[in-house]
């Protein structure tokens, strides 16, 4: 397929700055609904869209298809998915989204460790390099929240809970990874998706949904259970169109997003949103994280391969 820059440009964009405002919608969200009515009703919708996308292009998993192994599988991607959709949410009612997805930056190393160890794959000079930049930003964003962390309060278990979740969603990256070998990446997703809406089911409470009586939070709710579908979607089409090497270098900016999002929030409408609690050291910290997770992704196709 030929190239096209702009428009693969446009659409990795169009999902950074979705993903980046997940956050921001699904914290006014939980003012209304429990954290896991949320999640249940994103995972939900997002199987009905794919299911009625493949049933109409003819492209549905044949049940022949589905091996014993495919099933452990998809239940490892479950318990990923899942557990980084409800830990996330459980921690927004602790730590502010930019926090969340800041954090969000250990999902991929998690990964890179696993293909060091599991898959023998090497890690390269550029890999630990991107690994040092993320400590370093790391200690720099909470440089003025060591105190409120060693207490042990609630803002260190929001912190907690969102460490934990990018941690576990490499389960599901695992799965991806080795369900590739089989199936699509949209039949994957309705395998996953449908799973993760029945697992979650039992412990959410629908008639939450219906309780809504606020046009905003209706527009917030229904945004986060969009975000999957707009997200994911330009991701994959911007995939048709540009490099994967670039579209992973704009997408590791999803925290400046957030942190972009937030303060515009907050200058439309500061009584709905509350300013990020970072100093100048805090923003360049967050930067610092996103050029290590760039030079971990892709350092060496941008920079030149090295020896490890």
């Amino acid at each position: 397929m030929q190239q096209k820059p702009l428009l693969g440009f446009s659409l990795a964009l169009l999902a950074t700055a979705t993903w980046g405002t997940l956050p921001i919608a699904a914290q006014q969200t939980l003012k209304a609904v429990s954290a896991p009515t949320l999640v249940w009703a994103r995972f939900a919708t997002a199987a009905l869209a794919v299911f009625l996308l493949l049933l109409c292009t003819r492209k549905l998993p044949r049940p022949s298809e589905i091996s014993w192994q495919t099933v452990g599988l998809v239940l490892l991607g479950v318990v990923g998915i899942s557990g980084n959709f409800l830990l996330v949410a459980e921690g927004l009612h602790y730590v502010s989204p930019t926090v969340t997805q800041v954090l969000w930056q250990l999902a991929p190393f998690g990964m890179i460790f696993v293909g060091v160890l599991v898959f023998k794959e090497r890690f390269s000079r550029w890999q630990k390099i991107g690994l040092v930049c993320l400590l370093a930003g790391l200690a720099m964003f909470f440089n003025d929240k060591f105190g409120e962390l060693l207490r042990l309060n609630a803002y260190a278990l929001g912190v907690l809970l969102c460490s934990g979740a990018s941690l576990i969603w490499v389960c599901y990256g695992v799965a991806q990874k080795l369900l590739s070998e089989q199936f699509n990446a949209q039949q994957i997703l309705l395998l996953i998706y449908f799973c993760c809406s029945l697992v979650m089911f039992p412990l959410a409470e629908p008639a939450q949904i219906g309780q809504i009586s606020d046009g905003f939070l209706w527009g917030c709710f229904i945004y986060c259970c969009l975000n999957t579908l707009i997200g994911y979607g330009s991701y994959g089409e911007s995939l048709n169109h540009w490099d994967a090497s670039k579209i992973s270098v704009v997408t590791t900016m999803i925290p400046i997003f957030t942190m972009l999002f937030s303060h515009l929030g907050h200058l439309l409408a500061p009584h709905i949103f509350a300013a990020p609690d970072m100093n100048g050291l805090s923003y360049f910290g967050a930067l610092v994280v996103v050029v290590g997770a760039v030079l971990a992704a892709e350092g060496d196709k941008l920079l030149g391969r090295a020896a490890a």
